[in-house]
């Protein structure tokens, strides 16, 4: 099996990605989803963990090989770019979502030289907005970001339009698309349900995927 694929398979393993497309979570926002996903479960799990900590660490030095520093999306992403920084041996730190409003008013956890290139972890893409903002909080403060490395991705059209808005790379070990054909063969799910979670991807604020009043 391949990288992608043997992720995808440890991320349903632990239900860091959960696929429910007969019985959606339900959203604050009343948005009914067929996906489930929190990659901090990942974690918990030595062998998981492994492979994707590995599998980031190694997406790093193969797209980024000049990287001097890794930045982590405050909170999901933080320990994850901890653990790829010490396998790469480089320094790292973390973007808060705000500033703090006590002691220094500091947004950037972590020191870096004006010019320092920097790769950003993240642990999810949807629309991105979280990680293109860290992105330019790193430029406003003098970082040269040369990308970001997720471990999942949705592929959303609006998270796609904005980090190529921002100019920016993204490369995910996994997305939606790849994680399906896995969940398939794995039994997860029916080849049937495939179309229905797309759909949920391609145009989440459809009406058949909002709540009834």
């Amino acid at each position: 099996m391949d990288r992608a694929g043997a992720i995808a398979k440890g991320l349903l393993s632990v239900k860091a990605v959960f696929l429910r497309p007969n019985e959606p979570f339900i959203w604050s926002s009343g948005i009914k989803s067929p996906i489930y996903c929190d990659n901090r479960l990942t974690l918990s799990n030595v062998q998981v963990r492994r492979g994707v900590e590995q599998a980031l660490a190694d997406v790093v030095r193969e797209m980024h090989p000049d990287c001097e520093m890794l930045m982590g999306t405050a909170t999901a992403g933080i320990a994850h770019a901890a653990i790829a920084a010490y396998l790469l041996d480089v320094p790292m730190g973390y973007v808060r979502g705000n500033s703090k409003d006590h002691g220094r008013n500091k947004q950037i956890e972590g020191s870096f030289e004006k010019g320092q290139k920097i790769v950003v972890i993240e642990d999810l893409i949807s629309t991105a907005g979280s990680c293109v903002d860290v992105v330019e909080c790193l430029r406003e403060a003098g970082a040269e970001v040369l990308g970001i490395v997720s471990i999942f991705s949705y592929d959303m059209k609006t998270g796609i339009e904005r980090i190529q808005g921002a100019k920016i790379k993204n490369t995910s070990l996994v997305n939606l698309d790849m994680l399906l054909d896995v969940a398939v063969n794995e039994g997860y799910i029916e080849k049937n349900d495939v179309l229905a979670i797309k759909s949920f991807r391609d145009n989440p604020f459809d009406e058949s995927w909002i709540m009834k009043k």
